[in-house]
């Protein structure tokens, strides 16, 4: 999502010049006013001429946006954001093939029921990887599908995105994606060059 604007904000009965950004899944006013606003709790959204209003638990919110901006963050606040599956492209009846162990709540929530143990029946294969030996394993079985490699992420971790996309890199592949897959790991699309 990632939008933001310089923009005059009322909060309450407060008023004054602000940034406003809007995140996946919040809506943070920093300047004259500072808030944070989830978006799963912004409530009465609506558009009026030039200003997008909502409330959000007791505060009532005017933001100055222009009318094209308003309509459009006001469609961006009131769409979800996508599912892990959407983001993985599994959405459609694609199935994947998985390489690894999945212990990860999210991700095995994505991949249910979409699974397949052939790699002529998936549109993908997913991995979960935890060395350069995995990954180069995974990377030799998705012949030309996409591959998601799935890892950890955060400080302190010892095989994480500059070695996947190092090695990947090396091996030939090109990477086209990342999406977060939970609080511990992230996954990055690859294909073959």
């Amino acid at each position: 999502m990632g939008r933001e604007a310089r923009v005059r904000a009322e909060v309450d009965d407060r008023a004054g010049d602000v940034t406003a950004l809007l995140e996946a899944r919040e809506l943070i006013l920093r300047g004259d006013i500072r808030r944070r606003f989830t978006t799963e709790a912004i409530e009465q959204l609506s558009v009026h001429g030039e200003l997008l209003r909502f409330r959000h638990g007791k505060e009532s919110v005017v933001l100055h946006l222009g009318a094209r901006a308003a309509a459009s963050w006001a469609k961006a606040i009131s769409t979800p954001p996508p599912t892990l599956r959407q983001k993985l492209g599994l959405d459609g009846g694609a199935q994947a093939l998985l390489i690894g162990t999945c212990d990860d709540a999210a991700l095995a929530e994505a991949l249910d029921g979409v699974q397949t143990s052939r790699v002529d029946d998936a549109a993908m294969v997913i991995a979960l990887v935890d060395s350069r030996e995995h990954l180069l394993e995974a990377y030799a079985v998705c012949g030309s599908l996409p591959l998601w490699v799935v890892y950890p992420k955060g400080p302190g971790v010892v095989f994480g995105e500059a070695v996947v996309r190092e090695t990947l890199r090396a091996a030939g592949a090109r990477d086209s994606k990342t999406c977060a897959v939970s609080e511990r790991l992230t996954a990055t699309r690859f294909r073959r060059a």
